[in-house]
């Protein structure tokens, strides 16, 4: 939204103007919008093709990592929080696969130049029925293999 609203304002355009009005407004003639082979076209029509059948399941698999902190009381102890740690990067691969991720992007720019550049990302998602295939532990590196089985069903409202 930051991009957006500062493109809006390097433009000239309004920044509280609607949709209607900026599209009213001419484009500065060093601005050129390509669109090759009508693909903005083709990609609206290509969504209406569901991802999912409503009588089919899709297996999604990921691996997790984590490793052993180096001030732990005991080796069970730095396994055990390895093993929290890749099972947690585990169920976040998920949700970024199954829900995407939201990525928030800030520059700060003084005097043409770069003076700090910020990029955030976060996903908002509940994962439900993951099972763990396999967990391997070496040289404190642990790695969980995490699947999880989807149908229509799961995403039918």
């Amino acid at each position: 939204m930051k991009y957006s609203l500062l493109l809006v304002a390097l433009l000239g355009f309004t920044v509280g103007s609607t949709a209607a009005e900026t599209a009213k407004q001419s484009t500065p003639s060093n601005i050129t919008v390509v669109c090759p082979d009508n693909s903005c076209k083709k990609a609206a029509s290509e969504q209406t093709t569901p991802v999912l059948e409503e009588d089919s399941n899709i297996r999604i698999g990921v691996v997790g990592q984590g490793v052993a902190p180096m001030n732990t009381a005991s080796p069970a102890q730095a396994y055990a929080l390895a093993k929290r740690a890749a099972t947690a990067d585990a169920y976040r691969l998920i949700a970024e696969k199954v829900k995407g991720v939201r990525v928030d992007g800030e520059d700060l720019i003084k005097n043409m130049m770069v003076k700090r550049s910020t990029v955030r990302t976060s996903v908002k998602a509940m994962v439900r029925n993951a099972n763990i295939v396999e967990t391997t532990f070496k040289d404190g590196l642990c790695e969980v293999e995490m699947e999880i089985t989807l149908s229509h069903a799961d995403f039918a409202q």
